[in-house]
């Protein structure tokens, strides 16, 4: 054994009682690195979340940090906790972690997509790696001419061209994401282009490979790129046709065979070894079978899934402390080396910017648009690390050349947010007064209502279809139509991707219709077009939780939505009651009704119509308009009547009247209330006057002393279908329920309607009135007296 080699490690202690010390041992040593670097990692993306910086970049300055950069100065923290006797576990891991990575970063691209790229994105995608390849290369004669002398002059000219000329695709997918462009068409030019970058890159990287070994002979990187091409056609031919019967085997709905699970990965892991036998990187194999591997159907879904919290949480931090310890950026020292660090950023920037915004000009794109491209070209990440850590592993970079093209990566990955920021804002907000009808009550009712209505999965929709139908009016000249917008949560996780190229097929933000998609989502709605002759335009919003209420809000002003319906963000339980599965959804839900320009709908569903969509002819609906008074049981009032128009609908509409003469309390009515007073007492006027042919609709009065004659009311209608109530009635009786509102956004009588003391099986769906001139106190702040509960 070579002298400089330090001694293995025995794997486990006998613990500290008998006298081990357990860093001295693989695993527990390990165990205390994975711990370290997770902690460091997840610390430092929560403190860049607010500069909306993908996570790759905490990942890299968390690997930075822990190397000899900066605490790793500290010898005895660098020989205790990441002695080089435990390199060689760190790195075998972290290598475990990038082959099961790269595997997810190929089932992210879509060569179908690929394939169908036009010549605007092939154009960019090229000028987009040839001239920073192009300016790679001679920046690479200065640096070997300075720094960096005495390597193969071809394999050092090829990684720093590949290493300028990368863009990081699922990098570029998550600051798209991030900056809600996923869906522009700035977005799919960038994830295009990109993908195409991607696939040219790992073929120049297997260059770059069978050109960097030590020996001496010519032959020898020739025979190792032919067997490279000669995997890729051999795997090409055999992986498509078994993964395609692996996939058909799979339905939706339905557990994956473990089988087939540890089949792929084994096939992963062999496809690593034969790459790596051939002398290229275990990794290029582990990236050709996600590739090949079929993306229709739910296995690769499922297959991501399994492998994807394991791998991106836990293993692939390691790669960049693995990489973070070969980098010391204090090698960076002189005016020599600071301006070689300048000149490679100047560079890579150059390159990808001025390339993609010239290229994007002759294609007709609008600067603005152009330089975006640019920027977004410009973002690296973990594909570039792996490329210049094999360069350091096989000796082509030495330390201070890999530390300036770290900090070079680092820095144009950084900078790409706020650049594109800067430069291109598609999603601003319409003007208001863009268009009329933002409430469904109307002066002319005969005018098309628009909705826009929201889920986040398949439980919900024949629920909000049964709605959709009670909610079309019928005889009369106004039409509905109805916007569909499916509720994705976008992540860091790989499998985010495979979800945005899904939405991608079916022709985002819209599905496409002449497509006939097997997605039962889509099945649905179409379905439901074709019976009720409603207009139905499903979509899909790919956002994070924080920023999903931008993507209704901004969809609602452009569609000139009336209403928007958003889901209950508890689900129903089997005994009843409610649990809440995703709590940040309650989030979504307040902004929308602090931010939306129309009227907000918030839908409870406990199960309206049964679970199964109804036709029109078998609607049987009893729907009851609860009304205190107020903007928003005004609205609720005009929902109702439009809905009682449906031959299958009965309203019943209950107007609650306080007892004035009542000596247990003292009524004060403020100026502003008074006016509601009097907007209530006319719009109930006309409603009466309307309804009087009508048998379908009921009107009733009740007069009411405290909160407890309101439920024992209540109770006797716990038998409808449907409740509709607004958000903020008008009233001391409201008052007095409201003190005890555990759910602000469903309002007083939603918040009873839905507690565990008003037994139901209607479901509720809660109004809020768009309107201008909000007055200066709110019903719930008025000169009231308190109302006793009972």
């Amino acid at each position: 054994m070579d002298q400089h080699c330090p001694s293995p490690m025995k794997a486990t202690s006998n613990g500290i009682f008998q006298g081990d010390n357990p860093l001295d041992f693989a695993l527990p040593l390990a165990i205390l690195q994975i711990c370290l670097v997770l902690v460091v990692t997840r610390g430092l993306a929560f403190l860049l979340r607010p500069l909306r910086q993908p996570r790759v970049i905490a990942e890299v300055i968390g690997g930075i940090l822990l190397g000899p950069s900066a605490l790793g100065r500290n010898k005895g923290y660098l020989n205790a906790l990441f002695p080089p006797k435990s390199i060689t576990v760190l790195d075998t891991l972290a290598n475990v972690g990038l082959l099961f990575f790269l595997f997810l970063a190929g089932l992210e691209l879509d060569v179908k997509s690929l394939r169908q790229s036009g010549k605007k994105v092939l154009a960019i995608a090229i000028t987009g790696i040839t001239l920073p390849f192009v300016l790679g290369v001679g920046t690479s004669f200065i640096l070997r001419g300075t720094i960096n002398q005495g390597v193969n002059a071809t394999a050092f000219l090829v990684f720093m061209g590949v290493a300028l000329s990368i863009t990081a695709f699922p990098v570029l997918a998550r600051i798209l994401a991030e900056l809600k462009l996923l869906t522009t068409d700035v977005g799919r030019m960038a994830m295009s282009a990109a993908a195409v970058n991607d696939v040219a890159a790992w073929i120049l990287l297997a260059l770059a490979i069978a050109l960097s070994g030590d020996n001496l002979s010519a032959v020898v990187p020739l025979w190792v790129f032919l067997c490279g091409c000669g995997f890729v056609i051999g795997a090409s031919l055999i992986v498509p046709p078994i993964f395609k019967w692996i996939s058909q085997r799979c339905h939706e709905g339905e557990p994956v065979d473990e089988m087939y699970i540890c089949a792929t990965l084994a096939a992963v892991l062999a496809a690593g070894l034969v790459t790596d036998v051939i002398g290229i990187h275990a990794m290029f194999g582990a990236f050709v079978i996600g590739v090949l591997l079929p993306k229709e159907g739910p296995f690769a879904g499922v297959l991501v899934e399994k492998v994807e919290d394991l791998v991106s949480g836990l293993f692939l931090p390691l790669y960049f402390v693995s990489s973070g310890l070969k980098t010391n950026v204090a090698t960076i020292q002189g005016v020599q080396s600071w301006g070689l660090l300048v000149l490679v950023i100047f560079t890579a920037c150059f390159g990808k910017i001025v390339g993609t915004f010239i290229v994007s000009l002759l294609w007709k794109i609008p600067k603005n648009e152009a330089l975006a491209l640019g920027f977004l070209m410009n973002s690296k990440g973990l594909v570039e690390l792996i490329v210049l850590n094999i360069g350091k592993d096989r000796k082509v970079l030495n330390d201070q050349t890999f530390a300036i093209m770290v900090m070079m990566a680092l820095f144009t990955t950084f900078i790409t947010t706020p650049l594109v920021m800067a430069v291109y804002k598609p999603a601003k907000m319409l003007s208001k007064g863009d268009y009329k009808h933002r409430r469904i009550e109307r002066k002319n009712p005969n005018t098309e209502l628009r909705l826009l209505t929201c889920f986040r999965s398949s439980r919900n929709i024949p629920s909000v279809i049964n709605l959709l139908e009670a909610s079309r009016g019928t005889e009369r000249g106004e039409r509905l139509s109805v916007y569909a917008m499916h509720l994705m949560e976008f992540s860091e996780r790989p499998s985010a991707i495979l979800m945005v190229h899904k939405a991608r097929h079916n022709g985002l933000p819209f599905w496409n219709k002449s497509q006939r998609s097997a997605n039962h989502v889509v099945v649905a709605f179409e379905a439901f077009q074709q019976l009720s002759q409603v207009s139905v335009r499903p979509m899909t919003s790919i956002s994070s939780l924080s920023d999903m209420h931008e993507d209704i809000c901004i969809t609602a002003e452009k569609k000139n939505i009336a209403m928007i319906i958003l889901p209950y963000h508890k689900n129903l339980r089997i005994d009843g009651s409610f649990e809440s599965t995703r709590p940040d959804f309650h989030l979504v839900n307040k902004r929308v009704l602090e931010h939306a320009s129309c009227s907000v709908g918030i839908f409870v569903d406990r199960g309206l119509g049964g679970t199964a969509q109804i036709s029109a002819s078998n609607v049987s609906f009893s729907i009851t308009v609860l009304y205190f008074g107020g903007h928003d049981d005004r609205e609720a009032l005009a929902y109702g009547t439009r809905m009682a128009e449906h031959p299958g609908v009965e309203l019943t509409v209950i107007r609650f009247l306080v007892e004035s003469d009542s000596s247990e309390e003292i009524v004060t009515i403020h100026t502003d209330a008074a006016t509601l007073v009097s907007a209530d007492e006319e719009f109930l006027a006309a409603f009466r006057t309307s309804i009087s042919d009508d048998s379908s609709i009921k009107y009733e009065e009740k007069t009411i002393r405290n909160v407890s004659e309101t439920i024992t009311i209540l109770r006797d209608y716990s038998r409808c279908s449907l409740f509709l109530v607004g958000r903020r009635p008008n009233g001391v009786v409201p008052l007095a329920l409201s003190q005890r509102t555990d759910c602000p956004e469903l309002g007083p009588v939603g918040s009873l309607l839905t507690s565990p003391e008003y037994a139901t099986t209607a479901s509720v769906l809660v109004v809020q009135q768009y309107y201008d001139n909000l007055y200066a106190t709110s019903p719930h702040q008025r000169d009231v007296a308190s109302v006793p509960e009972n």
